[in-house]
């Protein structure tokens, strides 16, 4: 399909088709030519689907409980969206999980739409390639658009964070899930998730959570610490969207116990996430959520533009391996050279001011 047929590209994708919406989700993910204009068009058509995001260390059991999510969201009679993030084959580049495998209960189901995203080394590119792919899936009119990640590392945290919901996943017994919670990831939890629940170790594990979440809250109680509580903004233009108004009633994050393989624990667990997203919608938390997301989208997306300008200018001085050199023989130094690639486009937004 050419550049030119991307506006009818939109218009099916719009009008429910699915092959429209692989191929929108394929440029956006091979960053093709025109993909930014696609993800603009779609743009004004979001803002309507619930996106949750599932992390978890390897081995916990995420695909299956994605699985059994979405068959129950379809016994409801709402549509899914599930981005799978999985890691990168060193020889293909693509994806190694399939889609087949995956979503077993949802095979042939055509409201439940499966889609690997491939890390390819670049999963902070990715964070942003995710993003635009649950844009087109939320344009498309799914219900819930759910996002799988395949660790639970930091990367991971920048993929989940698009989303208004995020559950963390920890298996019984593996006290290095739940240490693994003290490095950082403890704090993008809305939902906490032991899965595998029959296994011998559960109830240690759900009183280990328990015990941290308290940690974590008590320093702070009462302050707003940003994931997990929403202030109501005085000024829509204040500064990285946050107001002096009174912060809102804070979430505390609950802690369910399912069984991914028989579906037990899956209705607790999308109550525990229907509480979550009615109480963001009750308390303005959705809007300001939105509001940090595009500020940071806005920021990433404007540096990397910025930085392929000036890759661009390096490129024209004869490339870095030159610059370099010169500042190795001390004809230069590094930050006459950065000031000298700069001028140009600084000189080109002054003159556009």
């Amino acid at each position: 399909m050419s550049d030119t047929d991307e506006p009818t590209l939109v218009t099916e994708l719009l009008n429910g088709k699915h092959r429209a919406l692989a191929r929108v989700i394929s440029k956006i993910e091979d960053r093709s030519p025109g993909y930014r204009d696609l993800v603009s068009e779609l743009h004004a058509h979001t803002g309507h689907a619930d996106v949750i995001g599932i992390t978890g260390s390897p081995g916990a059991g995420k695909s299956t409980l994605v699985d059994k999510l979405a068959a129950e969201y379809r016994e409801r009679g709402q549509t899914v969206g599930v981005i799978a993030v999985d890691p990168s084959s060193p020889y293909t580049g693509g994806a190694v999980l399939g889609d087949r495998i995956r979503m077993a209960s949802n095979v042939g189901d055509m409201d439940v739409f499966f889609r690997s995203m491939s890390a390819r080394g670049q999963l902070g590119g990715l964070s942003t390639a995710t993003a635009d792919a649950v844009k087109a899936l939320d344009a498309f009119g799914k219900d819930k658009v759910i996002i799988e990640t395949v660790g639970a590392g930091q990367n991971e945290v920048d993929v989940v964070s698009t989303a208004d919901t995020v559950a963390v996943l920890v298996q019984p017994g593996s006290g290095d899930d739940v240490q693994m919670l003290k490095a950082g990831i403890l704090e993008i939890g809305d939902v906490f998730v032991v899965n595998k629940a029959d296994m011998e170790g559960a109830t240690r594990t759900v009183s280990e959570l328990e015990e941290m979440l308290h940690m974590r809250e008590s320093p702070t109680k009462g302050l707003n610490t940003g994931h997990h509580s929403f202030d109501v903004p005085d000024h829509p233009d204040d500064e990285n969207g946050k107001g002096d108004g009174e912060a809102e009633p804070e979430w505390d994050p609950e802690i369910v116990q399912t069984v991914a393989t028989t579906g037990e624990g899956v209705d607790e667990l999308i109550g525990a996430f229907d509480d979550h997203y009615e109480l963001l919608e009750s308390t303005g938390g959705l809007e300001e959520k939105a509001r940090q997301r595009y500020a940071k989208e806005i920021r990433t997306l404007a540096r990397s533009d910025v930085g392929a300008l000036v890759e661009s200018e390096i490129e024209a001085h004869g490339g870095i391996s030159a610059l370099a050199q010169r500042v190795v023989d001390r004809e230069t130094d590094p930050y006459s050279v950065a000031a000298e690639l700069v001028e140009p486009i600084e000189e080109c937004v002054s003159d556009q001011r």
